[in-house]
């Protein structure tokens, strides 16, 4: 009979397996964007490669909690890994004596494939710790912190290894070529794969198949946060997908290579502060986990973030590198403390039995933010220039503070 897996190495097995496939989104990223810049293509032809991976996602996460809630995690993390594999492997045959328009539908495709494993991959792996955090029925404060703690591991870890992947990306093209670079991330995400297997058939599965009417929330606190993550991602990507690289390249004359390695460590930079977060929060005088307040707090300071960045620009108090660099930095810090108390939230506003449809829904309204800001950051950029992506990412952020007041207070810690 096989050994039952205890909490701990459950959430050690779900958090390899989400590294693994946040090496290769990573990496994957980079390679496309190189490759097809190599090839010619424009900023804005490479960003509509990625519309799809983005769309997907707000249909995966409804689904994907749904499937997770009625056959359990382990098969929701299982297809996100296998979706990802075939959209590597997908991209092997790809060459540059492909037609632009077949290219672009090709790549496009493979990316909602990639899309698709992304967000099951990310529902499966978050909402697997909330099943495997002890319960501890005679000292709620303290599975509260272990549950906040869990979380900004996980999350942190996730965005460090996603920034680690965009140089991995690059130094892939460089030595085995696109090619050779897919197929070689395929094969690693097949030995993580097989890590997997000895997750029990039972995580995160409800006792009784839910019916697609649970799709959507019924919990007040997860639909005001969800409502909030929609905006607040919204706010981040309508200037940093398509926007940000653009303007460093164009407007600030930076080679493409210093744009990715800047993006890479920004990436890593905000995934190691929101590993921080508990251990920050603590060290600034917070004994208690995280509530509406505090996101409410990050939320009103984020605001001011982008907008004095868009004066700076405006009244050009300071070189238009400089504003971008450190405002960029500013960002990064308030923007990982606020997801990472979101990420948190999320969970802490749910129960075990319903935690794949609670978490679905929460990501499937972090998709459409995502979505919309991309969208949003070419059609912004083109009508105004950065100033205005950032004045619209402030409107957004504020949006999504207004949302924050709407919160009920966190409910007793549950498993």
């Amino acid at each position: 009979m096989r050994r039952q897996l205890s909490a701990l190495q459950q959430y050690m097995v779900v958090t390899a397996s989400y590294w693994a496939f946040t090496l290769t989104d990573g990496a994957l990223r980079m390679l496309v964007v190189f490759h097809f810049h190599q090839l010619g293509y424009s900023s804005l032809e490479i960003a509509l490669l990625f519309v799809f991976y983005e769309f997907f996602g707000i249909v995966t996460n409804l689904a994907g909690g749904w499937l997770g809630a009625s056959f359990g995690l382990r098969l929701t993390l299982w297809a996100g890994l296998i979706l990802q594999i075939v959209a590597l492997l997908m991209l092997v045959p790809v060459s540059e004596s492909w037609p632009k328009l077949t290219s672009v539908l090709y790549v496009m495709a493979a990316q909602a494939l990639s899309g698709i494993a992304k967000d099951l991959n990310k529902m499966s792996a978050k909402s697997a710790i909330k099943t495997v955090v002890p319960d501890r029925p005679n000292d709620q404060s303290k599975g509260q912190h272990q549950l906040f703690q869990w979380v900004a591991i996980l999350t942190g870890s996730k965005n460090a290894l996603k920034g680690v992947g965009f140089f991995l990306g690059g130094v892939l093209l460089a030595t085995l070529g696109f090619a050779g670079s897919v197929a070689a991330m395929a094969a690693g995400l097949f030995v993580a794969l097989l890590g997997t297997l000895v997750l029990p058939a039972e995580i995160g599965k409800m006792k009784q198949k839910p019916g697609f009417s649970a799709l959507f929330s019924k919990s007040a606190g997860i639909n005001v946060l969800s409502l909030a993550r929609f905006f607040l991602f919204g706010a981040r990507d309508v200037w940093f997908v398509v926007a940000l690289p653009v303007f460093l390249e164009a407007a600030l004359g930076w080679r493409f290579w210093e744009v990715g390695g800047f993006l890479g460590l920004w990436v890593i930079g905000y995934g190691i502060v929101q590993g921080l977060a508990p251990s920050l929060r603590r060290a600034w005088g917070s004994t208690s986990p995280p509530g509406p307040s505090a996101v409410q707090f990050w939320s009103a300071l984020l605001t001011a973030i982008p907008a004095l960045m868009a004066i700076a620009l405006w009244r050009e108090v300071a070189q238009p590198g400089v504003a971008i660099v450190v405002g960029l930095a500013a960002f990064g810090v308030v923007f990982a403390m606020n997801s990472s108390i979101h990420s948190y939230l999320v969970l802490a506003y749910t129960d075990v039995e319903s935690v794949s449809l609670n978490v679905g829904f929460y990501y499937m309204a972090n998709a459409g933010g995502r979505l919309l800001g991309t969208l949003l950051s070419g059609w912004v950029y083109l009508a105004g220039g950065m100033a205005a992506c950032l004045w619209c990412s402030a409107a957004l952020v504020g949006l999504s503070w207004l949302g924050t007041l709407k919160l009920p207070p966190v409910p007793k810690f549950q498993t």
